[in-house]
């Protein structure tokens, strides 16, 4: 009897490990906290690629890490199951931008002082990192000007690409390479990508214009953002 009555409690329900009180402060913690971070995430962004469900990653991850610190504590066995647990998700979604990344660890970060319960550190460093982006924003720091643009030209498939613009790239281009050709259109047009460097001064609408009265009006499309965006 006295052996079943071990047994049974080896699986007895282990969250009186925990109060009440601290699992609402660990999860309402760390939910708050990743919020702000969201919040500093979309201040902070730039450029065509937000996500409202990138953001929504962030406070969830935030808020379950928390959760699996507070779970794990200092028990080893526990740690090991979970890096096993783990090590069979697969994630497949590229980041869109680099930064994605710094947030994805800080929302992480965030979530293990939290639920490992140091709640002072947590938000001091929540701030902080929070104070340090919106610094890098707001003074644009290491921000460096892009002259390089990228150009596609469409023409007749016959025509010689090389010549054919020479007079406009002189007047409005201080240099140019070609990055792609490709046929367009089943075989009857080819397309041009250039990457090129505008004088100073020059206006981006007198280029396309030079560039079709050379193209007998042809598309013409000059890529301004290409730094921010996919293309």
């Amino acid at each position: 009897m006295d052996e079943l009555l071990k047994d049974l409690e080896r699986f007895g329900d282990l969250s009186s490990a925990f109060t009440l009180l601290d699992m609402t402060l660990v999860l309402g913690l760390s939910f708050v906290l990743s919020l702000f971070v969201g919040w500093v995430y979309r201040y902070t962004h730039k450029g065509v690629s937000y996500s409202q469900s990138y953001v929504h990653t962030l406070v969830i991850m935030g808020t379950v890490v928390s959760l699996i610190m507070l779970i794990i504590g200092s028990n080893i066995a526990r740690a090991f199951a979970l890096v096993g647990a783990l090590s069979i998700v697969r994630f497949r979604n590229a980041m869109k931008e680099t930064r994605d990344i710094g947030f994805v660890f800080m929302a992480m970060a965030v979530g293990m002082a939290v639920g490992t319960r140091f709640y002072l550190l947590a938000v001091f460093a929540t701030v902080f990192m929070s104070a340090m982006v919106v610094a890098m924003y707001k003074f644009n720091m290491f921000a460096k000007e892009v002259r390089e643009r990228i150009l596609r030209i469409r023409l007749p498939v016959d025509r010689d690409h090389e010549q054919a613009f020479e007079e406009p790239f002189r007047k409005y281009l201080e240099e140019q390479r070609i990055i792609s050709i490709e046929t367009v259109r089943a075989g009857v047009q080819q397309e041009v990508v250039y990457s090129v460097v505008m004088k100073k001064n020059v206006n981006p609408k007198d280029l396309l214009e030079g560039i079709r009265a050379c193209n007998d009006n042809q598309k013409v499309t000059l890529i301004l953002g290409q730094q921010e965006i996919d293309i």
